[in-house]
C-alpha cells in the first residue's frame, strides 16, 4: 500500500493519488479518523482521496503533512456486513450474462456468491460503489443511458455494483431490484451502505415494499412571507452543509455565498441564516406581520405594493428597508447578474435537513423549490445585533464579459498543450442549459478542449470535485460546477476556479462571455500557460 501522487484541485483541495483501493480505504480511515488542521471533507473514489480545507494555507500545510501518514497504523475497523436482498430480473441480465459468458443464472450465483467492499459513495446520495472479490462480472456500461432508472434497481457498472437509491438517470447495466431503502433521513446513519461496509446480496423471489407514513407537514404561523410569484426559480438556502462527501452529499448551500453573507449582515442577521435564493427576477412575497428584509447579489429594480396594490414606497437594493404587514414586494428583471438573495431579520427558519436549511437540487435534499402560496416561518430577530447600513454591491461582474482566475489540474495533462492555449485564449459564452450543479460553456469559435492521445480512449475513473471544477466531456465543452455539483464525477478536470471567483461565476447569466486566466495556486499571481501534471514528492507547490 502507498501514496503515488498529490495533485492541486484548486488552491483548497489536495487530490491524493494512492496505489490501489486498500490504500484508499485505509488513507481514508486514517484522515477521517483524525482529520488534518482546517479539514472539511475526505472524498474516497477509486484510486484517490479529495481533501478539502477552509484556506489555502491550510491545504498547503497539508500537502506537507499528507506524505507522513501512516497508512499501515489503520484505525480500528469500523465495517458492518449489510445484507441486500434482491429480485433478479433486470432489464439487462440477459445481456451481462452475454457479456461474461455466465448466462443469466450464472451471473446471479456470482453476483451473490461473493463479498463485495464499499469503496466510495458519490453520484448522489446513499449511491455507493462496491467492489467485488473477482472481475467475473466486469461489464461496459450501456452505450446509451437510460434518462430514468428507477429507485432499487440493483446494477453492474465497470468493476462496480451499486443500488440506485433513488429514480434517476444512469448508464448500468440492470440486473435486479431490491427494496432496501438506501438512504432515509429519518435513519441515525441516512446511508445503509458507507465506505468500508461489507456487502452481502442474497436472491429472493418476492420484493416486498415497505411504507412508512409521511410525518405530516408541520403547519406554518406566526410572522414569515408568503411567496405570491417563485418568479424562474427561488430556493431556501443558507452556507450549506460541507462534509458529508464521503455519502454522496453535496455542499450545496447559497451559489453566490458573498452575496447571501451582505444581505444576511444588512438585516443584522447571524452569517449563516437562511435566506432566498432567485434567479432572474419575478420573485413576489407578501410579509406578514412587519419585517425587515435587505436584497443583494443580482441587481434588480424593487417593487413594494401595500394590501390594496397600490405603490406604497421605494426600497433600494445593498440596504435594509421594511416591509410592512400586508405589503408586497416584487422583484424586476436583472439589469446585471444572475442570483438575488433575500434576506429578513431572523432569517427563513424552514427545518433543518443534516443541519442545514439549503436546497440541494442534485439530490432533493432540503426544503422544496418555492411556490405560490408557500409560506415561509421567519425566526426571531437577533438579540444586540444592529440592522446594517446601506453598503456598497459586493457583485463584480462586467456587463458583458467576466475572467475568471484557475488553478491548473488536476487533471491538465488529460489534455493536449493546445487545449490550455484554447481555454485561455478562447471567449467562452454560457448556455441556457447552465443552474446550480454548473455552468455549461460553449467556444465563442469552434475551438474544444482536446483530449491527450497518449491517455487513449479510456474514461478517467470517478473521483472527487470541487466546486469550481472545469470538468470537461468528450464534446471538449466544459462544465463549471456551483454548489449542487456532484460529489464524484469521471470526466477529467483541466483547472479550478479559484474560490474568490466563484461569487462572479454564480452570477453568470445565459449569454455571457467569459475569459480563464491561470494563476499560481501558492500565490494567485498570473502564470504563462503551461501543462502540469502531478506535484512531485518534496516539491514546493
Amino acid at each position: 500500500m502507498s501514496l503515488t501522487g498529490i495533485r492541486w484541485a484548486g488552491p483548497r483541495a489536495l487530490l491524493v493519488e494512492l496505489s490501489d483501493l486498500p490504500s484508499v480505504l485505509a488513507f481514508h480511515s486514517r484522515l477521517l479518523a483524525e482529520p488534518l488542521p482546517g479539514q472539511l471533507d475526505a472524498v474516497a473514489a477509486a484510486a484517490t482521496v479529495l481533501l478539502k480545507f477552509g484556506t489555502h494555507a491550510e491545504a498547503l500545510a497539508a500537502r506537507t503533512a499528507v506524505g507522513h501518514v501512516d497508512l499501515g497504523a489503520v484505525p480500528r475497523d469500523v465495517s458492518r456486513d449489510v445484507t441486500i436482498e434482491v429480485v433478479y430480473d433486470g432489464e439487462d441480465l440477459t445481456e451481462v450474462g452475454m457479456l461474461t459468458g455466465l448466462g443469466r443464472d450464472g451471473v446471479v450465483a456470482a453476483h451473490t456468491g461473493q463479498l463485495w467492499t464499499a469503496a466510495f459513495g458519490g453520484f448522489a446520495p446513499g449511491f455507493t460503489y462496491l467492489l467485488g472479490e473477482n472481475h467475473s462480472l466486469d461489464v461496459p456500461r450501456r452505450s446509451s443511458p437510460r434518462t430514468a432508472v428507477p429507485a432499487g434497481s440493483v446494477a453492474l457498472g465497470g468493476t462496480f455494483s451499486a443500488v440506485y437509491p433513488r429514480q434517476s438517470p444512469g448508464g448500468w447495466q440492470l440486473i435486479g431490484r431490491t427494496t432496501a431503502v438506501l438512504w432515509d433521513l429519518e435513519r441515525e446513519s441516512p446511508a445503509l451502505v458507507r465506505p468500508g461496509d461489507k456487502v452481502r446480496y442474497v436472491a429472493v423471489r418476492e420484493a416486498v415494499a415497505l411504507t412508512s407514513a409521511l410525518p405530516a407537514a408541520r403547519e406554518v404561523t406566526g410572522p414569515g412571507l408568503v411567496v405570491d410569484s417563485p418568479g424562474l426559480q427561488s430556493l431556501v438556502q443558507d452556507l450549506g452543509r460541507p462534509g458529508l462527501g464521503d455519502l454522496g452529499v453535496s455542499a450545496a448551500g447559497a451559489v453566490d455565498q458573498q452575496s447571501a453573507r451582505q444581505a444576511n449582515r444588512l438585516v443584522g442577521n447571524q452569517p449563516g441564516a437562511a435566506v432566498v435564493e432567485t434567479v432572474l427576477g419575478g420573485l413576489s412575497v407578501q410579509a406578514v406581520g412587519d419585517q425587515v428584509l435587505a436584497l443583494a447579489g443580482a441587481v434588480v429594480p424593487l417593487e413594494i405594493r401595500d394590501a390594496s396594490g397600490a405603490p406604497a414606497r421605494r426600497a433600494a437594493m445593498c440596504a435594509p428597508f421594511a416591509l410592512l404587514d400586508g405589503e408586497t414586494l416584487s422583484l424586476g428583471e436583472p439589469t446585471l447578474g444572475a442570483r438575488s438573495y433575500l434576506a429578513v431579520r431572523g432569517g427563513i427558519d424552514v427545518h433543518p435537513v443534516l443541519g442545514s436549511r439549503s436546497s440541494d437540487s442534485m439530490s432533493g435534499i432540503g426544503p422544496a423549490p418555492l411556490s405560490a402560496g408557500t409560506r415561509l416561518p421567519v425566526g426571531k430577530a437577533p438579540l444586540f445585533r444592529m440592522v446594517g447600513a446601506p453598503e456598497e454591491s459586493t457583485l463584480r461582474l462586467g456587463v458583458a464579459s467576466a475572467e475568471l482566475r484557475i488553478t491548473l489540474g488536476p487533471r491538465d495533462d488529460w489534455f493536449v498543450a493546445g487545449a490550455l492555449d484554447a481555454l485561455t485564449g478562447e471567449e467562452w459564452v454560457t448556455t441556457e442549459q447552465s443552474n446550480r450543479i454548473g455552468v455549461r460553456l460553449r467556444p465563442g469559435s469552434d475551438r474544444a478542449l482536446e483530449r491527450n492521445p497518449d491517455r487513449g480512449a479510456g474514461e478517467l475513473p470517478s473521483e472527487g470535485a470541487v466546486a469550481g471544477a472545469l470538468q470537461v466531456p468528450p464534446s471538449g465543452h466544459p462544465v463549471l460546477f456551483l454548489a449542487d455539483h456532484p460529489v464524484t464525477g469521471g470526466y477529467p478536470v483541466i483547472a479550478v476556479v479559484v474560490p474568490e471567483d466563484l461569487p462572479t461565476a454564480a452570477q453568470l447569466p445565459p449569454g455571457h462571455r467569459v475569459r480563464f486566466t491561470i494563476v499560481d495556486p501558492a500565490t494567485l499571481e498570473p502564470l504563462e500557460p503551461a501543462a502540469t501534471g502531478a506535484v512531485p514528492e518534496g516539491t514546493k507547490p
